[in-house]
């Protein structure tokens, strides 16, 4: 699972692009230089992106075109950062759907700060917001309290099973590969190790099948991974 931050530059001078490319990786992140509005939005079909940084005055298809079509469901903020530094060019394109407008020639150390801040803020206003207390089927999990009852009887969790369950009950619906099992949980990259993965399940359903005989709280999607019963 790639956790790395995406962003797509949209920018045909060469000397400029490299230097926002080199911005960007300074902060940690990993940029996509594209010379023309027509191969950025290739790009954008391919792929979600963190940011997308967009000069409007591009061959092939303009800044302004390209802004139509960046559907900000799949992609985070859109910077502009253009020579057109009119006042109604800014208007228009923060009306248009970019989130802030930078003019050439632009402050390195202020085009990071602001790259940095916006990709702050999108991921606060993205983050789900996840109640204390999840309850599914009988299944109560207390986050504040690292507690996990079914019936009234709490369970004896190691701290790998509860976390593997609190992931499940985040998102019922969702089945989860044993990749994103193991890359959440233990927070390391997976290299297939599914044996890790099929001993802490089996131990978890032992112990919930204990605790409520003739119950089955996870369900095997064979082929795929795991998710709670529906």
């Amino acid at each position: 699972m790639d956790n790395s931050i995406h962003i797509l530059v949209a920018e045909d001078d060469s000397d400029i692009s490299q230097l926002l490319c080199s911005i960007i990786r300074k902060s940690g992140y990993v940029p996509q230089p594209a010379f023309s509005g027509t191969e950025a939005l290739l790009y954008l079909e391919q792929r979600q992106w963190s940011m997308v940084l967009l000069d409007l005055m591009l061959p092939g298809m303009t800044g302004e075109e390209l802004l139509k079509r960046i559907d900000g469901r799949r992609n985070g903020p859109v910077i502009i950062i253009s020579a057109k530094g009119e006042q109604h060019t800014k208007v228009s394109a923060l009306r248009g759907g970019a989130d802030d407008f930078i003019t050439k020639p632009f402050d390195i150390e202020e085009v990071s700060a602001r790259i940095d801040s916006h990709l702050r803020r999108f991921a606060q206003i993205a983050q789900p917001i996840v109640p204390n207390v999840l309850q599914h089927n009988g299944l109560v999990l207390d986050r504040d309290a690292k507690s996990v009852t079914t019936d009234g009887i709490e369970l004896a969790l190691t701290a790998r099973e509860y976390e593997i369950l609190a992931l499940l009950m985040s998102a019922p619906k969702k089945v989860f590969t044993k990749a994103d099992l193991y890359e959440s949980v233990w927070n390391e990259p997976f290299y297939g190790d599914v044996n890790t993965v099929n001993v802490h399940m089996s131990n978890l359903r032992s112990k919930l099948a204990k605790a409520a005989p003739g119950s089955e709280f996870i369900e095997t999607v064979w082929g795929i991974g795991y998710r709670l019963m529906p």
